[in-house]
């Protein structure tokens, strides 16, 4: 007999049939008596429960009455009479609110041991119970955690529920664990712009209702935005089982727990990857690096930039491109996290170099390698790998057999001499049982014979593939590889991380159906669209091309060329965001494509550095490409090839050289420029007097971007009104193409403006609606210098809690530039508390950790610099607060920026000139000699 309650009150009989309880009165007896099943509930408690505040008369006596027709319903002595009242005894489980609990306390438990999948299980079936509203405000709250929970788990899953989110969001406003989630799930969604809108809604709703700031897993689930925007590189999931080796995991775990550097080592083939993989799967935050793909040591810091989602800078910066291991250390310095380094025999050097940069200069970090040959680095720990025992290689070996050939009939023998043919590793293991696909277990034996003993008449060994690799053999020398197919294979290497069927078949000059052959052989897998070989394959073929391989190379690097020059005009339109995630699928290729073209093709290397600059920039991976275009104009030096002017200043400002040079081809350019925001980087060199109206076209961007730089202009001269009027007119241009970068631009520009004029309301609105634009972008590094502007306008009209706890989650981002203004921010806060300590000690942070680049970052040292000046001035120092000033006014005019100049000439007044009246002072003495 099952008793229901969560929704209508029901009874069940044995044989599930519904057992009719009558009116309202026995149904509200029942749920009483059900909630509190094997406790005594008090005869009062039954009372207000069945009659509510009119009881009759008699009430014990009416009581009774409805007692006696429940127990006609219920088992033999399961409702009986107490001295306090009655008590009904039958198995808790027998009722769905108590079923309820005990599933929902499970899969709680499950949660948090990681099992995901079995936790999500347990949740459902608890909140499938429910069939309506909750009889308790307690077992209402535990249904809505629960819920929670079940959340939880689709997120981890990786399939959230957006909409239903959000509509629980909207019917709990205030269950903050609720908002976390959904900003969580938004953000995985690619949408961080909804996800740092959904934070304000929810900070501005307990602002207004509670007086309270979010709460600190709130306020976490928001830094995770602001860090995920470009989210870290997870484990890979895996799509076979995993079979052996748990001494080993034992023993990585093991020497995680006691050493920042743990090395796996083995041969090629041992399973060091899958190792890598299952050991730190449950561990807390995992960054999984891929280097197999690299060409040579120089490119691995880059490549755990990528991994880690770490940009170069923000969109609204200029100048040099930082160096990548002072990015990477100023991302992970506050950071507790695991880095998986994979495939490192290849390039050893450079990853143990910046292990030992990365180390040294952040606690909270640990490395797994995964490599031929330790990284040889003082407190590294070894964990060799050994082939699998024997009973695991028959597992496997079986697993994967019967995995392409269900029902296949093994022969013990057989199998363990074929595993004992590829030394018992793993790949070998598992790429001649896929053979099985093709061969009887007789012939996959014969073949790996041939291999292993060196018959004379079989194909020469393949010189990276030892005799474990049974796909070499196949590839080389089999009957059922058709030499079309060898032929596409050996082209398919020169693709760098996969392709799409398109560019395969353009690239290698064969159609789609001999990359099915490949496909169908398993050396080639494919993936959500792209074809990519296991890396094992690819080392072969590239050694198989021979002399294709500078007609595949050239093939390779003109078709992503194509690619590129098509994409770079779209990313200033509306469909900005579509091809930046086209350009990023095939990033990989793109970089390795230059990288050839700038020892084979110097026109195309220049052609493809200019079409790619603008995509680096937007993704702020522009310190990625930076060696290859420096490599590429020192090759060049002042030869400019015919019709590559603009691409040749594009490369030469971005490597830092031949600055003279540029000049002087650039004042003959005698076209409108085709990349428009060459001006920018090459006002950024001090040479912008050379520009004119001419070199823009009239299309709405151009139009946009000359209107930005009028406002720029008359803003550093302190002209406001007219500065807004021209950021408001390039806001509209930038809508109306729908870039991104300028429409965060302007915005945070016209910002600045309200701020300046004493509007910080108006400001911290612009703010705000900037923040949502750039999200889009993924971009973390402006977000974050958003946020302390954000903050700031939050410190001037009062919200003092809320500006501090925004400043302390940017410093946790460690980006260099954020990470000066918020030390600036809070330093900011303590002045102005009266901790003059505190506020010294924050300046002095702030100051060494800013940045020589951009204006925006030297307005953050200028107004420091003020800052120390007003805390001398406190301390009653004249002379100390006049060189602040004095420092700060003087490297703001520098820059041409009269409105932070004031700032410091209205502090060497001592007061006496409003920022008005300094502002008025230094553009009567210093604008005319401009």
């Amino acid at each position: 007999m099952r008793i229901g309650v969560l929704g209508a009150v029901e009874l069940w009989g044995p044989d599930g049939s519904p057992v009719a309880l009558g009116g309202s009165r026995p149904r509200a007896l029942l749920a009483a008596l059900a909630l509190s099943v094997g406790r005594a509930v008090p005869f009062e408690q039954l009372v207000d429960a069945v009659y509510g505040e009119e009881p009759p008369g008699n009430a014990q006596h009416a009581l009774q009455s409805q007692v006696s027709r429940l127990r006609a319903l219920l088992p033999a002595g399961s409702l009986a009479r107490h001295p306090m009242g009655y008590v009904l005894t039958l198995d808790p489980d027998e009722i769905d609110a108590h079923r309820f609990e005990r599933l929902a306390v499970s899969g709680r438990e499950l949660l948090a041991l990681g099992d995901h999948a079995n936790a999500r299980k347990a949740l459902t079936e608890a909140l499938d119970l429910w069939r309506g509203p909750a009889p308790t405000v307690r077992l209402g709250d535990l249904r809505l955690s629960a819920l929670e929970d079940r959340i939880e788990t689709d997120l981890a899953l990786g399939r959230p529920d957006i909409a239903g989110l959000r509509q629980l969001s909207q019917e709990h406003p205030y269950r903050e664990r609720l908002r976390g989630q959904l900003m969580r799930a938004l953000a995985a969604d690619g949408r961080p712009g909804e996800a740092l809108a959904s934070f304000d809604d929810a900070r501005r709703t307990l602002a207004d209702e509670f007086g309270a700031d979010p709460s600190a897993e709130l306020s976490d689930a928001h830094l995770a935005v602001l860090r995920g925007a470009n989210p870290a590189r997870p484990v890979p999931a895996q799509l076979t089982s995993f079979v052996g080796r748990d001494n080993e995991i034992r023993q990585v775990t093991s020497l995680l727990d006691r050493s920042r550097l743990v090395t796996i080592i083995g041969p090629g083939g041992a399973g060091k990857t899958r190792l890598a993989i299952e050991s730190v799967r449950r561990l807390g935050e995992v960054c999984f690096v891929e280097l197999a793909e690299l060409g040579d040591s120089a490119q691995v810091p880059q490549a755990v930039i990528g991994a880690l989602g770490l940009r170069d800078a923000g969109l609204f910066s200029g100048g040099e491109s930082p160096d990548p291991v002072a990015r990477l250390v100023s991302g992970l310095t506050d950071r507790r996290i695991l880095v998986v380094l994979d495939n490192c025999e290849h390039v050893v050097d450079g990853a143990a170099r910046l292990a030992r940069r990365l180390l040294a200069a952040c606690p909270g970090l640990r490395i797994l390698a995964t490599s031929r040959e330790a990284l040889g680095l003082t407190g590294e720990s070894l964990c060799p790998l050994p082939p699998l025992a024997t009973p695991d290689t028959i597992r496997l070996f079986e697993e994967r057999a019967h995995a392409v050939r269900p029902g296949y009939r093994l022969d013990a023998g057989t199998v363990g001499r074929i595993c004992a043919a590829v030394d018992g590793l793993p790949l070998g293991i598992e790429l001649a049982a896929a053979r099985l696909r093709s061969f009887e277990l007789d012939e996959v034996e014969a073949r790996l014979r041939q291999l292993s003993h060196g018959d004379r008449t079989a194909e020469p060994r393949p010189r990276r593939c030892g005799p474990w690799w049974p796909g070499a053999g196949t590839l080389a020398g089999s009957r059922r590889t058709t030499v079309v197919e060898r032929t596409m294979a050996k082209r398919l290497a020169v693709f760098a991380g996969g392709a799409r069927l398109s560019a395969v078949e353009e690239v290698c000059g064969l159609p789609a159906d001999v990359l099915a052959g490949l496909v169908d052989k398993s050396l080639v897998e494919v993936n959500a669209g792209r074809y990519r070989m296991l890396e094992t394959v690819r080392a072969f073929c590239v050694d198989q091309l021979g002399d294709e391989q500078e007609q595949a190379r050239r093939s390779h690097a003109a078709y992503f060329l194509r690619l590129a020059e098509e994409a770079e005009p779209r990313l200033r339109t509306r469909d900005q965001l579509a091809w930046l995630a086209t350009l990023t699928a095939e990033h990989a290729n793109l970089m390795a494509a230059l990288r050839w073209a700038v020892g084979a093709d110097r026109e195309i290397a220049l052609r493809l550095a200019a079409n790619t600059a603008w995509y680096l920039y937007l993704r702020g991976l522009r310190s990625e490409g930076l060696p290859l275009v420096v490599e590429l104009i020192t090759l060049l030096d002042k030869e400019v090839p015919k019709g590559l002017v603009e691409e040749y200043a594009l490369c030469a400002i971005s490597a830092g050289l031949h600055l003279d040079h540029v000049t002087e081809v650039m004042r003959d350019l005698g076209h409108t420029l085709r990349f428009p925001y060459l001006v920018m980087l090459w006002a950024a060199i001090g040479t912008a007097e050379v520009i004119t109206m001419e070199m823009f076209g009239d299309d709405p961007w151009s139009h946009a971007f000359v209107e930005t730089a009028e406002g720029l202009r008359t803003l550093y001269f302190g002209e406001l009104v007219a500065s807004r009027a021209a950021f408001e007119q390039a806001l509209a241009s930038f809508r109306e193409v729908g870039d991104r970068w300028g429409i965060a631009n302007t915005l945070d520009q016209l910002a600045g403006i309200a701020a300046l004029e004493g509007d910080p309301v108006a400001s911290l609105a612009l703010t705000d609606e900037a923040l949502q634009v750039i999200g889009e972008l993924g971009d973390v590094e402006d977000a974050a210098e958003l946020q302390c502007r954000r903050a700031d306008n939050l410190l001037r009209i009062g919200e003092v809690a809320t500006a501090r706890a925004i400043y302390d989650r940017v410093a946790e981002l460690g980006t260099p530039q954020a990470l000066a203004a918020a030390h600036r921010g809070l330093g900011e806060i303590a002045r102005l508390a009266g901790d003059l300590d505190t506020a010294r000690a924050l300046y002095g942070r702030g100051l060494s950790e800013y940045e020589p680049g951009p204006i925006i970052a030297a307005e953050i040292r200028a107004r420091i610099l003020c800052g120390l000046g007003a805390i001398a001035t406190a301390d009653g120092d004249a002379e100390r607060a006049r060189e602040h000033y004095e420092q700060a006014r003087d490297e703001a005019l520098t820059r041409l920026n009269l409105p932070i100049a004031a700032f410091a000439e209205q502090g060497l007044s001592g007061g006496d000139l409003t920022w008005e009246q300094a502002l008025h002072r230094l553009r009567e003495r210093f604008v005319s000699l401009w």
